[in-house]
């Protein structure tokens, strides 16, 4: 079986901070990660056997993250970089995405369900759509194939979950649930680093250029900003119905109710 896992290096998010005055991510200084869901993507592709290739698009410097799967237990990596590529939203990502994985042999394609960068789990559906497989998001359970071909999963929702059965080719797009990603192995961590990474650039994966970076990005962001930090709360000391009485007060002079 062969396994593509999407990737994406992503600032750790516990110290990020917004530029005031432009209102975008301040990435200087900031460590990198992989996405922590795309981890759960890859444990479970490495946990199932497969033949694992990891992708991911981005700078030179998302190398590290290809060579921290690699050490995890990949068997290849491919890097998508090139200048085509910048400034795209999650459609033009998708597309380039795709392109880069027709050019690849797979029976199953997973992703996680979202970056904590952007939060909108729209890349893994998209390459979907774009190569015209079935996909199953929220997965939080994997069961080997039949002997149709089919694959089992199973899928959370709000108030439960639910069983699909799937053809492959599949893309799946993993939750935190599905497992607990392993360490790097110390053999790996030696190795990785005298394997290749195959670096693709905008015309090796066949996408029109008005597809990819800025020029294929409909979306468009009008401001960013920090979450403001809560102010200091207020105790109150009463009885249960003088308690009740006060917050109601208090709801209506902010015209909460």
């Amino acid at each position: 079986m062969k396994i593509v896992v999407c990737l994406k290096q992503v600032p750790d998010t516990t110290e990020v901070k917004i530029d005031p005055k432009t209102g975008t991510l301040i990435r200087d200084g900031v460590p990198s990660i992989i996405n922590p869901d795309d981890k759960n993507a890859l444990e479970e592709a490495l946990a199932m056997g497969a033949e694992v290739t990891v992708i991911s698009m981005g700078p030179p410097q998302a190398e590290k993250a290809l060579r921290e799967a690699l050490a995890m237990g990949a068997d290849r990596a491919i890097l998508l970089s090139d200048r085509a590529f910048g400034g795209a939203d999650t459609l033009a990502t998708s597309h380039a995405l795709a392109g880069a994985i027709r050019k690849l042999d797979y029976d199953m394609i997973f992703a996680g369900r979202q970056a904590i960068d952007g939060d909108t789990a729209q890349v893994g559906p998209e390459i979907a759509e774009h190569l015209g497989i079935p996909q199953v998001t929220y997965v939080e359970k994997v069961e080997c194939f039949d002997e149709e071909g089919n694959v089992k999963v199973r899928r959370a929702l709000e108030d439960g979950y639910e069983v699909i059965s799937v053809k492959a080719p599949v893309l799946l797009t993993a939750i935190k649930e599905l497992n607990k990603p392993r360490y790097m192995n110390m053999a790996n961590i030696s190795n990785c680093y005298s394997k290749e990474i195959t670096l693709w650039n905008a015309d090796d994966i066949g996408v029109d250029r008005a597809l990819l970076g800025l020029a294929g990005s409909p979306t468009k962001v009008k401001k960013s900003g920090a979450k403001e930090a809560k102010g200091q709360g207020e105790i109150v000391i009463k009885s249960y119905k003088e308690a009740a009485d006060y917050a109601v007060m208090k709801l209506k002079e902010k015209h909460y109710i």
